[in-house]
């Protein structure tokens, strides 16, 4: 038997038979619903957290510095099952939604730190500017610095995208069946390792390729104004 004659029956087997393919299929649905829901609420409590810690109030800033110590010392996956097996034990929401709220969460740390950072680059003077022609804090806030800081934090909040998409790997632990979940299935099916595994690896490198290219172009196009 040649290398490829097991190539082609290992594929056969792992993929065609009993339409397994569809497993991955479903998988993929799975890791990119949970992954812009979570990138999505995770943007609005990063925000909200990073006002939180730029906050010259005091009580707002312990909130935003204790919620953000607490997810960022923590592994994430533990943070996924306490939030599955103990804060959403009795309510009935769909398991993919709950993964997405663990996964807001913790990457609402993460964001607020990279919008904390974005905004704290932006010289001093623009926010006094703003003031100096009426402009409340909050105003000068969103109108000012804000869309400012978007274009320097852009990069890292790509990075923290693509991160996101590949944290949701652990998504099987609460009984999800993403990529990763679904290639494991596969290969306990058949006691092939090699096809589901390569699978897996090629199918999150396509999707985070894609969405490589497609960032790197919004931000070509957000950095046009920066040209002379």
């Amino acid at each position: 038997m040649t290398l490829w004659t097991t190539i082609v029956e290992d594929f056969e087997k792992c993929f065609l038979r009993e339409e397994r393919w569809k497993l991955l299929l479903s998988g993929i649905g799975v890791t990119i619903k949970i992954s812009l829901v979570a990138a999505f609420f995770g943007l609005l409590i990063g925000f909200l957290i990073a006002l939180c810690n730029l906050s010259k109030k005091k009580p707002l800033n312990v909130i935003g510095k204790v919620y953000t110590d607490i997810i960022r010392g923590t592994p994430s996956v533990t943070q996924l099952m306490i939030i599955y097996f103990v804060v959403f034990a009795y309510i009935r929401w769909p398991k993919w939604l709950i993964a997405a709220t663990a996964f807001s969460i913790n990457s609402g740390a993460y964001v607020s730190e990279i919008i904390r950072a974005g905004i704290l680059s932006i010289d001093k003077g623009q926010t006094e500017a703003g003031r100096s022609l009426g402009l409340s804090r909050g105003q000068t806030m969103m109108s000012i610095v804000v869309p400012q800081a978007v274009k320097n934090i852009f990069p890292a909040m790509c990075n923290e995208f693509i991160t996101l998409i590949k944290e949701t790997a652990i998504v099987g632990y609460v009984g999800l069946v993403d990529i990763q979940k679904a290639g494991d299935f596969i290969k306990s099916a058949t006691y092939r390792p090699f096809m589901p595994l390569i699978a897996t690896a090629i199918i999150y490198f396509v999707i985070i390729k894609v969405l490589t290219i497609l960032l790197g172009k919004i931000e070509e196009k957000l950095r046009k104004s920066d040209k002379r």
